[in-house]
């Protein structure tokens, strides 16, 4: 060979013929790249599916360019002229009715729009019609409304006092997305019907809602909300622009991809030990060839090209078929998250998530190659040849070489993110961890050497295995821990996530919230309850809407108009909210700081606040707080904070005020109704019949029904996370299955020499399983704390879940995980009893 070395086309032409066609030693490399560029590209295509969906459909999705939103009332004629000079308004209403037929009654969520809707968007009828708002009497209902009140097109029914004739079922509705969460199956009807129905009392809950089409398309809606904001700042308007049309969509799709995204990265990290115990293991077969290319006068940069270029073309292949997979498994998920968010069906291809995936892996192939590559680059042809007996040196300029590469993968990590500081943390935390586990594979090895020798020659032997020079500590601790944690990791996450939707919702809900019943028949309510359930357990309170027009101490209020930006956790000042009054703390509520007012309160006007509100806005007892209902501003004087237990499924209101603050203001009540276990179905029917009948004005909703599509709900978004989390549990295995196959050279003349001394198969089967025993329950604690920790992070703090694990499960999973960790310890000692003897001695 030439002074100069070999150049790329000689080493690619040594390396093409030297790399076998089915990759037989670098397999391990291209399916941890496999695992973890599939991951990435499957999350990134779909959330960017998705959010493109969300940012192009803006206008169809929220039916207009801005949504101007009210509770209990009507726009004023100046309102409206307001918002007509900027183009073209939509009106309605949105509230919850009930619909009967004959002896069927249903609870619905009611929608009554006017000509011009949809400004964007068509509606499209089962029947293949195409169309706008229904007209008169006729309606168009959602499937589950038609199924519920047993009814057909063409049939009668009745909302409220009005009869409606079913006109025909909807399939598609343009903006049933920004509509939010429903409570009962849709009805659209014509703007009028709700007032001819009775169903638009004063204090009844209902809201008007105004979209807007600009004229002038090219008008920014924020600077628009801005203005209406100043023109009429005690309005008390609620605010959607065609860039957050569904806000709830938009901040689930964050969460999911923040997640999924992690979870991504943690298969890569992981998969990552996994290619550096894969790479040294195929630079293990190949000592004698690379020692023979050394004899012959390849340099060591030589050795590096070629074993790099084999390196490369695995890793580019693994990461070519992870993209693939990437794509042909987004249908999958998105049909998995369908009628969650809008999403194309069939096959999506976005070219930035799937080149910043196919990034990721070869950043990590890389990384975590350069060391061993760099090994057998730097070390003298005779030691390569002896490395079975003299182990190899490590070069320390690899670790610079990884540590360069671990700082590219974080940095694109960081500039990729929505989330920089969510994904710094976690970054930092997977450091800590692989941190933690090499200091406990050094800590093992040495409280291996100092312990007390066995009697027993199979556990002595196994724990000398454990401290010998060059045993594989290190690297096992660090696979056995990553792969026991993602167990407890996917354990942990399914565990609570059943425990949130089975456990605490259905023990804690009414069987029925009961909207808009009239002060002055409140003991006729009670009455028709009773007579068919004396058991039954009911509670009303007054409910009124209303929002925060200022705040602050006396005489320095701040005026939330004003306002350039709301202070963090002050979601409460957004619009308008619930607002009740009542002479004695909220079932469910503690007070915290200051005093609850006395029964029917005469004094100055009181208000109760969330104490986590309080402290958002930096509000301390004795400041004064100034709402507006109707239009009307009314002041209060703070009387106390309150711990409200906003999990539970009774009546929580933000803000409570005395009795004499705003009972005055037109309002109903809202009723909660707990059934005695096991009523009777057909009771339960005549009763939702007679509130009807005799409270047509009212709407009643079944906490079960609502129950039932929550759960679905939170079932999908758990099987989207338990996928997801799956490929951390595959990433796992692989670097469990790589930390096996890199000790399994030296372990083949360990096995070599007990053979001749005379050990039996059985016996050196024992020592394994023995030595990975020890290894994999000296991380049995360590590995539930990790993947613990790790749940908890993922529950709480990115889906804001309770933390309900199972632990009786995620035990039984870790207890699974170390069975699996034997299983594969004995799977990977099985070729080493086929070494024969005479022919590994003679390759020392």
């Amino acid at each position: 060979m030439s002074e100069a070395g070999l150049g790329w086309g000689a080493a690619w032409r040594i390396a093409r013929r030297d790399l076998n066609a089915r990759f037989k030693g670098l397999r391990l490399l291209l399916v941890c790249i496999f695992l973890g560029t599939a991951a990435l590209a499957a999350i990134g295509t779909l959330t960017a599916a998705i959010e493109r969906e969300l940012a192009s459909s803006g206008q169809e999705l929220l039916g207009g360019d801005l949504e101007v939103e009210v509770w209990q009332r009507d726009l004023s004629e100046e309102e409206k002229a307001a918002l007509s000079e900027y183009g073209t308004i939509s009106g309605g209403t949105r509230l919850q009715a009930m619909a009967s037929a004959g002896e069927n009654a249903a609870p619905v969520e009611l929608k009554a729009v006017d000509e011009r809707w949809p400004l964007y968007g068509t509606l499209t009828l089962a029947d293949g019609r195409e169309t706008g708002a229904p007209t008169g009497d006729e309606a168009w209902l959602a499937q589950g409304a038609m199924d519920r009140l047993d009814i057909a097109v063409g049939d009668s029914f009745t909302i409220g006092t009005a009869g409606l004739t079913a006109a025909g079922v909807i399939e598609d509705e343009p903006d049933r997305l920004s509509e939010g969460f429903q409570l009962g199956p849709t009805v659209i009807v014509a703007e009028d019907v709700p007032r001819r129905a009775g169903l638009l009392q004063p204090g009844a809950l209902y809201q008007s809602k105004y979209r807007l089409a600009f004229a002038d398309e090219s008008r920014d809606p924020e600077a628009v909300e801005e203005e209406l904001t100043a023109a009429f700042p005690n309005a008390g308007f609620d605010f959607r622009t065609r860039d957050r049309a569904s806000p709830g969509a938009d901040r689930f799709v964050a969460q999911m991809s923040d997640f999924l995204t992690l979870v991504g990265l943690a298969a890569l990290v992981i998969a990552g030990i996994g290619i550096a115990g894969g790479v040294s293991s195929y630079l293990d077969q190949r000592r004698t060839s690379i020692a023979t290319l050394k004899v012959l006068g390849a340099s060591s940069r030589d050795i590096v090209r070629i074993y790099a270029l084999q390196v490369a073309v695995a890793a580019l292949v693994g990461s070519l078929a992870g993209l693939a997979v990437g794509v042909l498994v987004t249908p999958l998920l998105a049909r998995a998250l369908e009628g969650l968010l809008p999403v194309e069906s069939g096959f999506i291809i976005e070219p930035a998530p799937l080149l910043l995936a196919g990034s990721y892996g070869m950043l990590v192939a890389f990384a975590f190659a350069a060391a061993p590559l760099l090994r057998a680059r730097s070390f003298p042809a005779m030691a390569l040849m002896r490395s079975r007996i003299v182990p190899l040196s490590r070069d320390r300029r690899a670790l610079a070489v990884t540590a360069a590469g671990l700082a590219a993968i974080c940095a694109l990590a960081l500039l990729t993110t929505a989330e920089p500081l969510l994904s710094g943390g976690f970054l930092a935390g997977a450091g800590v961890a692989l941190a933690l586990l090499a200091g406990l594979g050094w800590l093992i090895a040495a409280v291996a050497r100092r312990l007390p020798r066995p009697a027993n020659p199979i556990l002595r032997s196994a724990l000398a295995n454990i401290h010998r020079p060059g045993a594989p500590t290190g690297a096992l601790v660090t696979a056995l821990g990553f792969g026991l944690a993602a167990f407890v990791l996917l354990a942990a996450i399914q565990s609570a996530i059943e425990g949130n939707i089975d456990s605490r919702v259905p023990r804690e809900a009414p069987d029925y919230f009961v909207l808009d019943v009239p002060p002055a028949k409140e003991a006729r309510f009670f009455d028709l309850v009773q007579e068919r359930f004396p058991d039954a357990g009911i509670r009303t309170v007054p409910t009124l809407r209303g929002a925060v027009l200022a705040y602050g101490p006396e005489g320095d209020m701040v005026r939330v108009a004003e306002l350039e930006e709301l202070p963090e956790g002050a979601w409460g000042l957004r619009g308008e909210r619930g607002l009740t009054y009542s002479d004695s703390i909220p079932q469910g509520n503690r007070v915290v700081e200051g005093e609850w007012w006395s029964p029917f309160h005469q004094g100055e006007p009181l208000v109760s606040i969330d104490a986590e509100f309080a402290r958002a806005l930096d509000l301390e007892v004795g400041d004064y707080l100034t709402i507006g209902i109707l239009g009307v501003e009314r002041t209060a004087r703070i009387a106390n904070l309150r711990e409200i237990d906003w999990e539970s499924m009774g009546f929580n209101f933000l803000l409570v005020f005395s009795r004499n603050a705003i009972s005055d203001a037109p309002h109903n009540l809202a009723a909660t109704i707990d059934l005695p276990d096991g009523a009777d179905r057909e009771a339960r029917g005549e009763l939702l019949r007679a509130l009807v009948r005799q409270f047509p004005s009212s709407s009643v909703v079944e906490v079960g029904e609502l129950l039932g599509e929550a759960r679905t709900i939170l079932r999908q978004v758990g099987l989207a996370t338990l996928a997801a989390a799956a490929v951390a549990v595959l990433a796992g295995l692989a670097v469990l299955m790589g930390a096996i196959a890199a000790a399994r050279a030296s372990r083949t003349y360990d096995t070599v020499v007990l053979r001749v001394l005379g050990a039996s198969r059985r016996q050196i089967l024992m020592m394994q399983l023995a030595e990975y025993g020890l290894i994999a329950a000296a991380l049995a604690l360590v590995a539930l704390g990790l993947g613990s920790l790790l749940g908890w992070v993922v529950i709480t703090q990115l889906f804001e879940f309770d933390w309900l694990p199972d632990w009786g499960a995620v035990l039984g999973v870790l207890g699974l995980g170390l069975v699996m960790v034997l299983a594969f310890a004995l799977g990977g000692s099985l070729p080493l009893l086929r070494a024969k003897p005479a022919r590994a001695l003679r390759e020392l």
